[in-house]
C-alpha cells in the first residue's frame, strides 16, 4: 500500500509539473485581463516596411508610428471599457545585430518619451512618437556619419507603458530596424 501511495504522489506531482510547464509565460504576464498588442511599428506614411532610413544630415527628429489593439487573456470574455488601456510613456533603446550596444559609442543613447492615447476594447489606436531624437544626430556615433558614406544599422526596441482603467500596469515592446547615414549625398 505505501508503494502505491508513493507512486500516486509521484504521478500527481509529475502531472502538476507538466501542467504548469505547459502554461505559457504570456498568460501570467501582468495582472490586467487583456494583452496590449502592438500590431505595427513603422514610420508615418510607411507602406508595410519595418525599416527606417534616418538621415543624419537632416536636423530633425525621426518619427515612429505604432498601432495598438487589445486581446483578452480569457478568450471566453470580451474586453470591456474597464479593459481600455491608456498609454502614458515609452522607452527607446538601440542595439546592433553584432552585439555591440554601448550607448554613445556603438549606438545612440536610449531615451524616454511621453505619449497619451487610449486603446479601445475593440478597434485600434495609432500613436506617433519620436523614434530618433534630433539631438542624437549631433552626438556620437551618429555625428561621425555626417561626412561619410557609411551606414550604421541598428535595431530600436520600443517599449510602451500604460494602465487599464482599473489600474493594472501593462506594457508591450516592438522592434524596428533603423539605418543611419548621410543619405543626402
Amino acid at each position: 500500500m505505501p508503494a502505491l501511495r508513493n507512486a500516486c504522489r509521484a504521478f500527481i506531482t509529475a502531472g502538476a509539473a507538466v501542467s504548469l510547464a505547459s502554461c505559457g509565460n504570456a498568460t501570467s504576464q501582468g495582472t490586467s485581463p487583456v494583452f496590449l498588442t502592438l500590431n505595427q511599428l513603422s514610420t508615418p506614411g510607411a507602406t508595410g516596411s519595418n525599416s527606417v532610413q534616418s538621415d543624419v544630415s537632416k536636423n530633425a527628429a525621426d518619427m515612429g508610428q505604432a498601432i495598438f489593439s487589445l486581446a483578452a487573456k480569457d478568450l471566453s470574455i470580451a474586453p470591456t471599457t474597464n479593459n481600455q488601456v491608456t498609454l502614458t510613456q515609452y522607452h527607446v533603446t538601440y542595439r546592433r545585430a553584432d552585439g555591440l550596444a554601448t550607448p554613445g559609442v556603438d549606438v545612440p543613447y536610449g531615451f524616454d518619451g511621453a505619449t497619451t492615447g487610449t486603446v479601445p476594447p475593440a478597434g485600434t489606436l495609432t500613436v506617433t512618437f519620436v523614434l530618433v531624437r534630433q539631438d542624437a544626430k549631433q552626438e556620437s556615433p551618429l555625428a561621425q556619419l555626417a561626412n561619410t558614406a557609411g551606414v550604421l544599422t541598428t535595431i530600436a526596441d520600443v517599449t510602451f507603458y500604460g494602465t487599464d482603467q482599473v489600474g493594472h500596469a501593462i506594457n508591450v515592446t516592438g522592434s524596428i530596424q533603423i539605418d543611419f547615414g548621410n543619405f543626402s549625398h
